[in-house]
């Protein structure tokens, strides 16, 4: 009996033993915390905001929350603040970190947002008269030029050599056009002054984003102008910041006058910018009245980055719809014009520089002239309606 007793209590012992032991919580679900500005995810990205600006910090948690609370501080308040409804000011030039903790029960959950603070930019302004832009590495460029895209060899020659003679000093070209050459072969046979001429070219990602110094080499020497007015990366890819402080390292020793992206919009501009030292000269898109980037032209012209459109008459395929749009057609009618000189006065009106392709000595003359009227608030008015948001091309 007292065996059995003894067995029993040492039973009761361990049950009570293991009661005392404090249960392990059950594993609550991973929490992520989701900064977003403007719809833009920053988490762990660099978030550039202008001197004297504010933008309204929104937090998602995922999978979502239920009821929660968000505290918010600022590293360096002097510089960004933020108060407890997530608002942001920047107040001067500098860098900052806003820790953003979300607590729900007794869980904490946080995440940083670095913020740069740069002074704001002069937007650049066109200068009609002269038919230029200042731009912020400090030389003028034409407004107005030519774009070689698909331009062969011969073609293109000719192309170039009508724009200098028509007045034309703005080219565009790019080592994927295969045409850099017959580029500087029409510059060097003019009698046009090389200092009075403007000429952009681009360089690929691939191998030439792996070995810039050497692309950039390659332009100068199938150019073989001297030097480059202005050399763009083509798009982002793989490599691009490094092809880009090449371009920077070029520039300081003049090989290049001025740098600057193609292809870029705001989230890669975002993402780009706090990584390169020089602030690009220059962003060329595509734009056209279907496809207006309202929200992407302020963006850089606020940077004092100057925009470019190519494609301003909506690509191969498309510009017989363009031309042909009512709208567009009755505003030329009423100016005596045509319906390409009134999209091209629309973007200068904008402040885009234009670059129109054309293989026609006649064309290239006609979208030269587009200085001797101008649009209205209200033609200007019924020409933005017409954005579909109709990108024609992948870039």
């Amino acid at each position: 009996m007292k065996k059995i007793i003894g067995i029993l209590l040492m039973c009761m012992a361990a049950v009570l033993t293991i009661s005392m032991v404090p249960k392990k919580p059950a594993k609550e679900a991973n929490r992520k915390l989701v900064l977003e500005i403007n719809n833009r995810s920053y988490t762990k990205k660099t978030c550039r905001m202008r001197k004297g600006s504010k933008v309204s910090l929104t937090v998602k948690t995922d999978p979502a929350a239920g009821k929660k609370k968000t505290r918010y501080v600022s590293s360096n308040p002097e510089c960004v603040s933020v108060n407890q409804k997530g608002t942001i000011r920047a107040k001067k030039k500098g860098t900052a970190k806003i820790k953003v903790t979300v607590t729900e029960g007794k869980k904490n959950v946080s995440s940083w947002l670095k913020i740069k603070v740069v002074q704001k930019e002069k937007s650049p302004v066109f200068d009609f008269e002269k038919k230029t832009v200042r731009l912020n590495s400090g030389y003028d460029m034409p407004i107005m030029g030519l774009g070689t895209y698909s331009l062969s060899d011969e073609e293109c020659y000719r192309s170039v050599t009508a724009l200098l003679n028509a007045g034309g000093r703005l080219i565009d070209t790019a080592y994927m056009y295969g045409n850099e050459a017959a580029v500087g072969r029409a510059i060097r046979d003019s009698d046009v002054p090389r200092e009075e001429i403007f000429v952009i070219t681009k360089i690929y990602p691939g191998e030439q984003f792996k070995n810039p110094e050497k692309a950039i080499q390659d332009a100068l020497d199938r150019l073989d102008i001297g030097y480059i007015d202005m050399m763009l990366l083509h798009h982002p890819g793989k490599n691009d910041v490094k092809a880009y402080k090449a371009m920077e390292q070029a520039a300081a020793d003049g090989k290049i006058h001025s740098i600057g992206l193609s292809n870029w919009y705001v989230e890669e501009l975002e993402e780009f910018l706090p990584q390169v030292s020089v602030t690009p000269a220059l962003v060329q898109n595509e734009i056209h009245p279907y496809y207006q980037e309202n929200d992407v032209i302020p963006y850089i012209q606020d940077l004092g980055i100057v925009v470019q459109g190519w494609y301003p008459f909506g690509g191969r395929g498309h510009t017989a719809e363009l031309l042909g749009d009512s709208v567009i057609s009755e505003i030329a009618d009423a100016h005596g014009v045509t319906s390409a000189q009134v999209i091209l006065r629309w973007n200068l009106q904008r402040g885009v520089v234009v670059i129109p392709g054309s293989g026609n000595p006649d064309h290239i003359k006609e979208n030269l002239d587009i200085f001797g009227f101008e649009l209205t608030e209200d033609e200007m008015s019924r020409i933005r309606a017409l954005d579909r948001n109709e990108k024609h091309d992948w870039y």
